[in-house]
């Protein structure tokens, strides 16, 4: 398989794993298949991987994770500052995978695949040729 199609899988997993995440915690996703089904619930998770947290910092928290997953997932989606947005990716994710392993055990973190999915994002981030990126049109309308 050409690095240039693992590399569009890359993006577009990384990227469908943050949206659809988003899409769940906004409540558009049904009942029957979604994890928190709507923002409080999700807070109540972000409240449970980060006990030390005091409790009025958790809706900025669950704010800023939110925004970060959207940005990254649709800029990764366009191909927009691939490799930056791909490490980024990666440290958020290896913070969840860190967070979750220290509230609750290495057991979740594992069986969510979040060091996984950092691991994959490290990797992309790696990956310099372009494949189907809005970086190549933006370079070429520079030059």
């Amino acid at each position: 398989m050409k690095i240039k199609i693992i590399k569009l899988f890359l993006r577009f997993a990384i990227a469908s794993g943050f949206l659809s995440a988003v899409a769940d915690r906004l409540g558009l996703w049904p009942k029957e298949i979604s994890a928190w089904g709507n923002w409080e619930s999700f807070l109540e998770n972000t409240e449970s991987i980060n006990p030390l947290l005091p409790r009025m910092l958790i809706p900025a928290v669950g704010l800023i994770a939110t925004s970060a997953e959207t940005l990254f997932g649709i800029c990764l989606i366009l191909g927009f500052k691939t490799e930056l947005m791909a490490k980024l990716s990666g440290y958020l994710m290896l913070i969840f995978a860190l967070a979750i392993t220290f509230s609750s055990g290495i057991k979740g973190a594992f069986d969510y695949s979040v060091f996984a999915a950092s691991a994959a994002a490290f990797a992309l981030s790696l990956m310099k040729e372009k494949y189907l990126e809005l970086d190549v049109l933006i370079s070429k309308k520079v030059q």
